[in-house]
């Protein structure tokens, strides 16, 4: 069975497992008495430890077997929840997600066996016996013998023998592995083709006895024996199948040319899995697993979305309906009326409408899937801080694009953080300000129009202005007169600009404007933006908004001299005239006044190098668009008009141009370049 076709199965389903637990530990963290989830809790730990089992990985399944037992006692009133239960089991779960994400990445578990989390496991289960536990260094399990005394002249055919000749000229080990089954074993030879599997990894098998047709087809009782080749110590082998479940008993036996006897018969020939052994060249095997283990590591795991079944009955729909339209359109030139052309066209707009629609709900997920991993985040900061926080999330059913999903939650770590490190005071200091004792941090989103808002707030002693302005100008970033004139908000736009920082040391999580550079470029490459609200002693609030798609907009299609460009329609808050004369120039940069407040006004042939065709107009046609909370006029010379665009990406050699978001293919056939509206601020 290749176990590889499912490994994207295991990877996704241990994920949300692994997930869900986390909930229920955090609960039962606030609320020990409490145990109704505890059998959702062993059914987790169970379902793993059989996906982990079927699929080889015995690391996760030793622990998670482990877990079980202790998990079972709980149940069973045996043994009580408290603080140090909870840390623990939080520690085997951190454990499985390392495991995961090395199965992700290199579709092995990794080296980490974990011996030390399940001999804590196995001292709450029974603190009176003494624990044998499994270790990685030279000490061998306790099922594990040495073959016996009298074994010193031990039998192998020509091939073999030939084959301890090679290993002992290159440096390489052979061993005979004697390995026994639990009588009770229901499947042997699924139990030895994870052997099997497990070995592959650190050796390669040169003989089977009986053959490995006879293992596969479980014409064995309940023990065979396996020769093997291998760089790895003796010990690390035993170790490894020791883990495997229902290994009752493994004798292993070094082969050398001083202790083996060639057999005269040589009709013993090698089996299938002694054709897949190299020759023993200089470094043959070292090159060999390197190689295999470099091709695992570039095998990426499929990325998956779950869609509601009504969704994609839709969609299948839409689909069927497209097909015939195409239909009549093979057949318009049959059509003999005007009208039927034109009404076939009308619906195939509609249509092609509601399938974008539909694809659109398809690639949605809510936002919970960001959300979940941060009670637990915040759990740990707290206690790592000696903070009291109580996290509160409002709105996780909101629907985001799912590449939004997997880039939004790096940002969001550094918020938190920031929030939690340098944000929220310590206890005592809130109680001095009359604040409750334990910080609140809120996780809220929310549709609005086309975008998607995340916020991120704290009750915390905010942002500190002068201090802000203070680093500004020890940093040079203004003068002493310009700070005088600048307002709270344009000051607090200094905590984005990189390597700014106020804190006084280097923290190791976080310092107010650390990381917030990241935030914002991220956030910007996204289509988004970012705002910042900070009452001093009240606390902080950072605004994200982000489109609610990644490939299909709503643009205004302008021309600027022979050009034509798109303005995402989510960035525009209206289109105006302005005249000429109105437009004034201070400090080298044109502004006019627009409904009684001053807007800053940008000519997008020259942010774009466009040449002009025409001289200045008497009256401008402006597109105004917001920025955040800031406003600015964009110059263009005519409208075109709205329309829905693909975004195309302009590829490695043109990523990054100022202005440039991305490129649309118009119903022409030409191109037209998507403005990239946050980048002019």
């Amino acid at each position: 069975m290749d176990v590889n076709q499912y490994l994207d199965m295991f990877i996704d389903e241990s994920k949300e497992h692994l997930q869900h637990m986390n909930d229920i530990l955090l609960t039962m963290e606030k609320n020990p008495q409490d145990t109704t989830h505890l059998n959702e809790l062993f059914r987790i730990a169970h379902t793993i430890k059989g996906m982990s089992g079927t699929m080889g990985y015995n690391h996760v399944l030793s622990l998670t077997h482990q877990m079980e037992n202790v998990l079972d006692q709980i149940r069973n009133g045996k043994l009580a929840v408290n603080g140090k239960v909870v840390d623990l089991l939080f520690e085997c779960l951190d454990q499985l997600e390392n495991y995961i994400v090395n199965i992700e990445t290199t579709q092995q578990e990794g080296d980490n066996v974990s011996a030390e989390l399940v001999k804590n496991l196995q001292l709450l289960e029974n603190p009176q016996s003494p624990i044998k536990i499994t270790e990685t260094s030279s000490n061998a399990p306790a099922d594990y013998q040495e073959a016996a005394d009298g074994e010193t002249d031990l039998e192998v055919d020509e091939y073999v023998a030939s084959m301890i000749q090679k290993a002992s000229d290159k440096g390489y080990q052979i061993f005979r592995l004697k390995i026994s089954l639990n009588p009770k074993c229901m499947l042997k030879s699924a139990r030895a083709y994870i052997i099997f599997s497990t070995l592959e990894t650190m050796a390669e098998i040169i003989h089977a006895n009986p053959s490995i047709e006879d293992i596969e087809d479980e014409r064995f009782d309940f023990s065979f024996v396996l020769t093997v080749v291998t760089e790895k110590p003796e010990v690390s082998l035993i170790q490894e199948l020791s883990n495997i479940a229902e290994v009752d008993e493994i004798i292993a036996t070094e082969l050398t040319v001083d202790n083996i006897r060639s057999q005269d018969d040589a009709n013993h020939a090698p089996t299938e899995i002694a054709a897949a052994v190299m020759e023993l060249d200089k470094g043959g095997m070292a090159e060999s697993s390197k190689g295999d283990l470099d091709a695992k590591k570039k095998a990426k795991t499929g990325k998956t979305v779950r869609v509601d079944i009504d969704r994609l009955d839709n969609l299948m729909n839409l689909v069927s309906e497209l097909i015939i339209i195409k239909t009549r359109l093979e057949d318009a030139h049959q059509m003999s009326q005007q009208k039927s052309i034109s009404d076939t066209t009308e619906q195939l707009e509609r249509i092609t409408t509601s399938l974008h629609d539909a694809v659109m709900k398809v690639r949605m997920v809510p936002i919970e899937r960001v959300f979940n991993r941060f009670p637990r985040m915040v759990r740990d900061l707290s206690k790592d801080l000696g903070k009291e926080i109580n996290l509160q999330l409002t709105g996780e059913e909101t629907e985001v694009d799912r590449t939004v999903i997997d880039e939004i939650g790096d940002p969001l770590i550094h918020l938190i953080r920031n929030a939690i490190d340098h944000g929220i005071e310590e206890p005592e200091t809130r109680i001095r300000n009359h604040k409750d004792q334990a910080g609140t941090l809120k996780l809220i989103a929310y549709p609005d129009g086309n975008s998607v808002v995340i916020e991120v707030q704290d009750d915390g002693k905010g942002i500190d202005i002068e201090r802000v302005k203070a680093k500004a100008l020890d940093r040079g970033l203004i003068s002493q007169s310009q700070s005088q004139l600048m307002e709270d908000k344009e000051v607090i736009q200094f905590l984005f600009h990189p390597g700014f920082s106020t804190a006084d040391t280097v923290s190791d999580l976080s310092g107010r404007g650390v990381g917030l550079d990241v935030v914002k470029t991220k956030i910007e490459t996204l289509g988004g933006v970012v705002e910042v609200d900070s009452q001093p002693m009240k606390g902080t609030r950072f605004i994200i908004r982000l489109p609610l798609t990644l490939a299909i907009i709503q643009a205004l299609l302008v021309h600027v001299g022979v050009e034509k460009y798109a303005i995402p329609l989510n960035n525009i808050r209206e289109i105006s005239t302005i005249q000429e004369s109105a437009i004034r120039k201070v400090q080298g940069k044109e502004v006019v006044l627009f409904r009684q407040s001053t807007l800053p006004v940008l000519r997008l042939s020259h942010l774009l190098s466009v040449p002009e065709e025409n001289e200045k107009q008497e009256e401008n046609t402006v597109v105004i668009v917001n920025h955040g909370d800031r406003t600015f006029g964009l110059v263009v010379d005519e409208l075109i008009g709205q329309q829905e665009v693909v975004i195309k990406s302009l590829g490695r050699y043109l990523s990054g141009i100022q202005g440039i978001a991305g490129a649309t293919i118009l119903g022409n056939g030409t191109v037209a370049l998507i403005v990239d509206t946050n980048s002019f601020f």
